[in-house]
């Protein structure tokens, strides 16, 4: 996967802090990991903050009892979430955010399945590079308002507008739309949107940046009507 590029440098771009609480705010599965077991749970955590999350770990796991017999009540373990890109694309994995920290029973006297995770580190996979934001980071930033909302309005995106992809293409610098046969919309952030240029060979992807910055998601669609309108007057100016 190639690094993401810039309509112009530099511009504002979701801080890895930033990735990583957005990741965390709109999974819906994760991979829990200690020495002993590996558990794939699907719509069975809770995120309170980013640094403690609740986990309903399925009784035929033993993970309680791995708990049970560790030293002081508590595990070491790591959680794994992947983001995938809603749209079908090749490469579809955007990230990937690897947790490290305790896993205990939620509370004295709780079922073996009402664990807590007490996280200490974070990892975040992206763009091909490596970060580790600390927890203080973690604790000031904010997850992207359009973390919960980004898989749906992508899809319809995609699926219902490609004239509007078709005019967000024209933004993007005419050397990089040199031999790409189809554009699709990878990602949506307060920051703008990423279109993903697929070639025969590979695939390059371009941020567009918003003229500011969203306040919240109903701020989107002005923000998508301005790049449109950006997009027309490229055309405008192509076709004369």
């Amino acid at each position: 996967m190639s690094a993401t590029d810039h309509l112009a440098a530099p511009i504002a771009e979701p801080t890895p802090a930033e990735l990583v609480r957005s990741v965390l705010a709109a999974a819906r599965s994760l991979t829990l990991t200690t020495a002993a077991h590996r558990v794939d749970l699907v719509g069975l955590h809770a995120l309170e903050t980013p640094g403690r999350l609740l986990l309903n770990v399925p009784a035929e796991s033993h993970v309680g009892a791995e708990i049970v017999r560790a030293p002081g009540g508590d595990l070491a373990a790591s959680l794994e979430f992947t983001d995938v890109a809603p749209v079908s694309v090749p490469d579809r994995v955007r990230a990937r955010v690897l947790l490290g920290g305790r896993l205990s029973f939620d509370r004295p006297g709780a079922s073996a399945e009402a664990l807590c995770f007490a996280t200490a580190t974070a990892e975040l996979r992206h763009d091909g590079r490596r970060y580790e934001p600390t927890m203080d980071e973690l604790a000031a930033a904010e997850p992207d308002p359009l973390a919960a909302t980004e898989a749906e309005l992508l899809i319809h995106l995609a699926d219902a507008h490609g004239d509007a992809v078709e005019l967000l293409a024209q933004l993007v610098d005419r050397r990089f739309l040199l031999g790409v046969i189809r554009v699709d919309p990878l990602r949506l952030d307060r920051y703008g949107v990423v279109l993903r240029l697929r070639r025969a060979g590979g695939h390059r992807d371009v941020r567009l940046p918003f003229p500011t910055p969203l306040r919240n998601p109903a701020h989107a669609v002005l923000q998508m009507r301005a790049l449109l309108a950006q997009g027309q007057a490229c055309a405008r100016r192509s076709r004369r």
